[in-house]
């Protein structure tokens, strides 16, 4: 029979009186969209989100005989704008781990891979043109250092992997935000056996340490910097500047070497360059742990077993504990009158 309006229950109004009988429909139960709701106001969900990592990626650009590579390992990570798939177990709105693989291969075929940033830019803009339901995206880059073989000449496709310094960036961006850059490097190890010294630091009753006038400094140089814009910067050259700056300050030329009074005030000195030469970093994070060489006391062994040409000094490798130095240096507002 098809459906009439003698088959439907039409409410009362309240302010009606009425000797029929009420039928009461229970109320559907409220659904928790949140944890907050799911818990009675106990709890929140106060972050959260899903991504891949360490998604190993080669470009090769053939230009002719002449090939270029780049290799790279990238993460991804997704912020919905809904709780649900924590809270309900719903996910309607999750765009799989898998696909977010995928989606860094294909752009990765139709774009190429410029620099670490540029790429990192393209696949947070992506995800967040191709799914509404996404408030925030971050890439994370890190590059595998490798340089092209010198066989009396640049070669035209050999390669050689040389880890002076590891590079990395990442990239993030929040919808209806700009896109935000941050760069670095990581395991710069590097080592000088003259000029660098560290004195007339506190002695008190706490102190062993005795004034070093001559002292081999060695640290592993991390560091991170932020961009104030993309459009004008070349990520390449900017990364190589940072480089270049830290070895700049910590070896100096050549011949004569640079004197360092202490490691905060080389660490300094590099990002002041820095700053002074790219102008799109608003600000750089450098950080320098101690690894100690210490001398070793040869005066305890006898002069006949430790005679040998003056020229040999033996040191300690000491990797912990060690002495860990950082600094961020910004660029000062500018004023407005």
């Amino acid at each position: 029979m098809p459906w009439t309006s003698i088959n439907r229950i039409y409410a009362k109004p309240s302010n009606t009186a009425s000797t029929e009988a009420h039928i009461n429909i229970p109320a559907k139960p409220k659904v928790a969209l949140t944890a907050a709701e799911d818990t009675g106001g106990r709890f929140e969900l106060c972050d959260h989100g899903y991504g891949k990592s360490s998604v190993k990626l080669l470009h090769v650009h053939r230009d002719g005989e002449y090939h270029r590579i780049r290799e790279f390992e990238v993460n991804t990570e997704l912020k919905l704008a809904s709780e649900m798939a924590y809270v309900k177990g719903d996910n309607k709105e999750v765009v799989a781990t898998d696909s977010q693989k995928n989606t860094i291969y294909l752009l990765a075929k139709k774009f190429g891979v410029k620099t670490p940033e540029e790429f990192g830019a393209v696949v947070v803009n992506h995800f967040l043109y191709m799914y509404k339901q996404i408030t925030q995206a971050k890439c994370r880059v890190v590059e595998y250092p490798w340089e092209r073989l010198q066989a009396g000449t640049p070669h035209n496709h050999a390669f050689i992997f040389s880890p002076t310094a590891r590079r990395w960036t990442e990239v993030s961006q929040c919808r209806h935000e700009a896109v935000v850059v941050k760069s670095g490097l990581s395991d710069l190890r590097v080592l000088k056996t003259t000029q660098s010294a560290f004195v007339d630091f506190v002695q008190d009753e706490y102190t062993t340490l005795a004034d070093a006038a001559e002292r081999i400094f060695s640290t592993v140089v991390e560091a991170e910097w932020i961009y104030d814009s993309m459009r004008t910067v070349d990520f390449d050259d900017a990364w190589l500047t940072v480089k270049d700056a830290i070895l700049d300050k910590f070896a100096g030329p050549p011949d004569t070497g640079v004197y360092s009074p202490s490691v905060q005030h080389t660490l300094y000195q590099a990002e002041k360059v820095v700053l002074e030469k790219v102008p799109e970093i608003n600000w750089i994070k450098m950080t320098m742990p101690n690894k100690h060489y210490l001398n070793i006391d040869m005066s305890k062994f006898p002069a006949n077993v430790t005679k040998g040409d003056p020229r040999h000094y033996i040191y300690q490798p000491i990797d912990k504990p060690a002495g860990l130095i950082y600094a961020q240096l910004r660029r000062r507002p500018k004023s407005r009158l």
